[in-house]
């Protein structure tokens, strides 16, 4: 599969690359995505919620009045969960949300989100560029350049560039990425997606690596 390499006034070069049909030309798989995701999001789960239960909450033991008729709830001391600011019945208590997925399955969730958005046309290629200074104009006039700004666009780069990062850290919804650290959800999430060249050959290496 070919595309056209595009430089950041939004012009043709007049060049193409071609795409790795192993990673961006496969039968998209719904399933391993779906799974892919739920993982990136149960590992954001700082898991600290805590509610006290019963016995940790500070008050007499006494139980408030007889157990037969009064016609009430026989409820026992002050910290029943049926009075005010008594404990919690099956409260939240701290936990880990994470779960494991095994390797293949990550790089093939990888490579289903990279081909699902080849076949929607979301995926452009992007000489290599930098800035010279730290400006958020100059990002917002690439994004004018493609007519994607104000929706959700994510710039891949193969190596960490301070001023095309900060310089694009102020705009909403517009993320950059380094091509080692491409994850499925980031992919799935973006509308427009922008491969620099040099970040397609390490994105080859990682995702046709052998396990």
């Amino acid at each position: 599969m070919e595309l056209t390499v595009y430089n950041i006034k939004g012009e043709d070069t007049g060049r193409k690359v071609q795409l790795e049909d192993s990673i961006y030309g496969i039968e998209p798989n719904e399933h391993v995505m779906y799974l892919a995701v739920r993982q990136y999001l149960a590992d954001q789960r700082q898991g600290t919620h805590k509610s006290k239960e019963r016995s940790e909450i500070a008050g007499s033991t006494r139980k408030l009045f007889r157990q037969k008729g009064t016609g009430g709830a026989r409820r026992g001391d002050i910290k029943s969960p049926l009075l005010r600011g008594g404990g919690r019945v099956f409260g939240p208590k701290p936990r880990d949300y994470s779960f494991k997925l095994n390797k293949k399955v990550k790089v093939l969730a990888r490579k289903s989100a990279l081909s699902s958005k080849v076949n929607d046309g979301a995926i452009m290629v992007l000489e290599d560029f930098s800035f010279d200074a730290i400006k958020t104009k100059q990002m917002v006039k690439v994004l004018d350049a493609f007519k994607t700004n104000g929706t959700r666009n994510l710039f891949v780069l193969a190596e960490p560039d301070k001023n095309v990062v900060l310089s694009a850290r102020n705009i909403q919804r517009t993320e950059i990425a380094l091509a080692r650290n491409l994850n499925t959800y980031d992919i799935l999430k973006a509308k427009k997606i922008f491969l620099t060249e040099s970040a397609l050959k390490p994105i080859v290496e990682i995702l046709n690596r052998e396990f």
